[in-house]
């Protein structure tokens, strides 16, 4: 999974494996007084780029590749499948770690096993969009978008950001690829349907901001997802290829409305 396609990018990268920032930030947001003003910069700014300066001119171009990648995990997998990731870890210099299924105790050693592997800090992430239970046993589990759609208070949505946030970070992950902001429109969707926070877009936007808002004041990294149109299909995506016979002005009014609204 490809994150940053330049160097100057792949710099600001090795940032995130020291620090705990957000993908989408805000000129006005909530956050914890326990946290600093800016999550993207250390306390000490100067030495946190004297080492970023420093790690990425000992790095050579096959370093630099494998720190664009993040290799999928099952904390249920053997062990045997555990080595293997090891030794992809040693041998392509990998970027990051995305957990799946598992549990949280074998996930969080794992993390520990993992990160002693990379020189560089590994980027930790996961799919928890309706919080950890998504992807682990005995966690805890929040209610889908579709319902928290239907809450008028946004600030109830930022409060469970900021919960999930809590356990996502408790977790030693530093992302959560969530929310999900497709607007459904279509009621035929087999794989969005109450993932979406719903079909009108200004709500959808709305919703989603609040729970990036909440994550992020927790530090945790957030990711709006599917893709533009998604919520407008009536395929899985993950069995075939979607294809979206909009026009662009459709596209810009409905479909891109909660990326270019929550994208600075």
């Amino acid at each position: 999974m490809s994150f940053f396609y330049n160097t100057r990018a792949l710099k600001k990268q090795l940032l995130f494996f020291v620090l705990i920032v957000p993908l989408v930030s805000f000129s006005q947001i909530e956050i914890d007084t326990t946290l600093k003003p800016d999550p993207l910069v250390s306390y000490d700014a100067k030495a946190q780029r004297q080492w970023v300066d420093s790690v990425y001119a000992q790095m050579g171009a096959e370093d630099k590749i494998g720190q664009l990648f993040m290799t999928m995990v099952f904390s249920s997998q053997s062990k045997q499948e555990t080595e293997a990731v090891k030794e992809q870890i040693k041998k392509y210099k990998l970027g990051g770690i995305i957990f799946s299924k598992g549990g949280p105790v074998r996930q969080a050693k794992l993390t520990n096993s993992y990160q002693k592997e990379s020189k560089i800090p590994l980027l930790i992430g996961q799919d928890a969009e309706w919080g950890l239970a998504m992807r682990l046993d005995s966690t805890y589990a929040f209610p889908w978008n579709l319902t928290l759609g239907a809450i008028e208070d946004n600030d109830l949505i930022r409060q469970f950001g900021r919960r999930l946030g809590a356990q996502t970070k408790r977790m030693g992950m530093q992302i959560n690829f969530a929310p999900d902001v497709d607007i459904n429109i279509n009621p035929q969707n087999p794989i969005i349907g109450n993932r979406s926070f719903g079909e009108d877009r200004v709500n959808v936007t709305e919703k989603g901001l609040s729970f990036v808002r909440g994550m992020e004041s927790k530090g945790v990294l957030s990711s709006i997802k599917h893709f533009p149109g998604h919520g407008d299909t009536d395929i899985d995506s993950h069995n075939a290829l979607p294809i979206l016979n909009f026009s662009r002005a459709r596209m810009d009014s409905i479909e891109l409305y909660p990326f270019t609204n929550i994208i600075p």
